[in-house]
């Protein structure tokens, strides 16, 4: 097996399972799933990136995918909030 696949099966598995239904905070909340779903693709796609160029990208790849770590949690801090207002 290829370094390359090596490092995109545990992604890949990843990607798998964040497709599953989401049943914690953000359940009821279909435009926030939909904005996580579309953030981890972006994380997974700047992690191919990374290994595309041999991870010779100045560190901009690799800042950018823990901006959209910390999107996601901002959009799991804002359904809790949004949750929170309803009752």
């Amino acid at each position: 097996m290829t370094m390359k696949k090596l490092i995109l099966a545990p992604v890949l598995m990843l990607a798998a399972l964040s497709t599953q239904v989401y049943a914690g905070p953000e359940a009821g909340h279909p435009n926030i799933i939909a904005a996580r779903e579309d953030a981890q693709h972006a994380i997974e796609k700047m992690h191919a990136a990374q290994v595309a160029n041999e991870y010779d990208m100045g560190g901009h790849a690799a800042k950018a995918e823990q901006l959209l770590r910390d999107a996601e949690k901002e959009m799991k801090l804002a359904a809790e909030a949004a949750n929170k207002n309803k009752k």
